[in-house]
């Protein structure tokens, strides 16, 4: 099974729109995830139906990420994870980028946009729990321009 974006899109998990968020007044559920060999692990908190940034700017494109941004206090890391990681910084250095040190695999990372929040690939969620995502496209070629869209992701 794919994990493509054409894939998620014909299973019903992705569409892609433009407009305001669909998931404000959604109760909560604990979304698994992990990277691809399964020593980061994580729960996050989120509706069955969110929103995902797909940003256009230089590293989100060589990941192939969708985002989903979050509060600190709704992710969920098992104990010792940092140990399973390397962290790669660029540019300001506020962002770090989270990556497994076994499968390489970016399952999550604390985004300079929010760096109160984490910023979670959609691509590592178990897709059982996932009922609709709905992609926007974000401008990250004009960072400075646009991210301050994004600051209300990371508010409880």
């Amino acid at each position: 099974e794919t994990d493509t974006r054409q894939e998620w899109v014909l299973r019903g998990l992705l569409t892609q729109k433009s407009g305001a968020g669909h998931e404000a007044d959604e109760a909560l559920v604990q979304h698994k995830g992990s990277c691809h060999c399964g020593r980061v692990s994580f729960e996050v908190e989120a509706p069955v139906q969110f929103d995902a940034e797909d940003c256009n700017c230089s590293i989100c494109c060589k990941k192939g990420i969708l985002h989903l941004i979050v509060p600190k206090n709704r992710m969920h890391l098992k104990d010792g994870w940092q140990e399973d990681v390397h962290t790669y910084t660029f540019g300001t250095g506020i962002a770090q980028h989270y990556f497994c040190k076994t499968c390489g695999m970016h399952p999550f990372y604390i985004p300079r946009s929010n760096p109160d929040g984490f910023d979670i690939n959609v691509r590592c969620l178990d897709l059982s729990t996932v009922y609709q995502v709905r992609v926007l496209p974000f401008n990250g070629q004009q960072w400075d321009d646009n991210a301050a869209s994004l600051a209300h992701k990371s508010k409880s």
